[in-house]
């Protein structure tokens, strides 16, 4: 598989875990289309999202799609591959509209070096999922605590919860406040990275670096070949600099609530 296939595959991996994270969640799958259905945080699109096989089984289950997030008073979105010009017109067409082109990267895992051992004093790799939920609450200026609210539980051993604190730790990830943290979710083979964040008040410091450096050692060392992503621009340099390499530009087309009329 290549690695640009591994990067989708697993993002499949990641929002069927979504759609069971949260109270009411739901995983929406027909005709290769993949729905995560989030009624715990309507607002936030990122995680009510769609991915697809191709535009006709899209166009397909659209209605129903729909529907689904409609029920919920969603705004979701929809993971368009490069090139894809049948999916992004029918989007178009059912009034979604072009919200970003992030880039999906991917790194193979030969080679990786762990940071040194004082380079990040207190982080763990056995995290809590609240503290994960909190970090990108706090990172992400949308002002709610909707990542809190969409991600409550994953089953056990699906996610490795990696956050680095500072302040009174034990230097053991322990104790201080959290601000740092990524998800790792092993999926045949790969590594996907997962809701990577620094609070404001802790950036500049090479965190979500060092933070990465250690996951992508421990990945490695569990015989995993490729570690994957999608960039955001904040994080773009980060993953550049930890070896991953952009692979394509990914569209995410985003549909608001449909107004209600009384």
């Amino acid at each position: 598989m290549s690695l640009l296939n591994r990067v989708f595959e697993s993002m499949f991996h990641w929002y069927r875990l979504i759609g069971g994270a949260s109270r009411g969640a739901r995983a929406l799958e027909r005709n290769g289309v993949l729905a995560a259905v989030v009624p715990a945080a309507p607002e936030r699109a990122v995680v009510n999202a769609v991915l697809y096989r191709n535009a006709d089984g899209l166009e397909a289950a659209y209605d129903e799609v729909a529907a689904a997030y409609g029920a919920i008073g969603a705004k979701w979105t929809v993971w368009v591959r490069a090139g894809d010009d049948a999916a992004a017109a029918l989007l178009e067409r059912r009034g979604h509209q072009l919200d970003a082109q992030p880039w999906a990267m991917g790194r193979r895992l030969d080679g990786v070096e762990r940071p040194p051992a004082d380079a990040l004093a207190g982080w763990t790799a056995d995290g809590a999922l609240a503290d994960v939920g909190q970090i990108n609450d706090r990172s992400y200026t949308f002002g709610t605590d909707s990542f809190s609210r969409a991600l409550r539980e994953l089953p056990d051993g699906a996610a490795h919860v990696y956050v680095a604190r500072e302040g009174d730790g034990d230097g053991e990830g322990r104790g201080g406040a959290p601000a740092g943290c990524l998800l790792v979710l092993d999926h045949d083979g790969n590594s996907e990275i997962q809701m990577v964040a620094v609070v404001p008040e802790a950036r500049g410091k090479g965190i979500a670096n060092k933070l990465l450096g250690h996951a992508l050692a421990d990945a490695a060392e569990r015989g995993n070949r490729t570690a994957t992503l999608i960039a955001t621009p904040l994080g773009y340099p980060v993953y550049e600099r930890a070896g991953f390499e952009p692979l394509e530009r990914v569209s995410m087309w985003e549909r608001a609530p449909a107004a209600h009329t009384v």
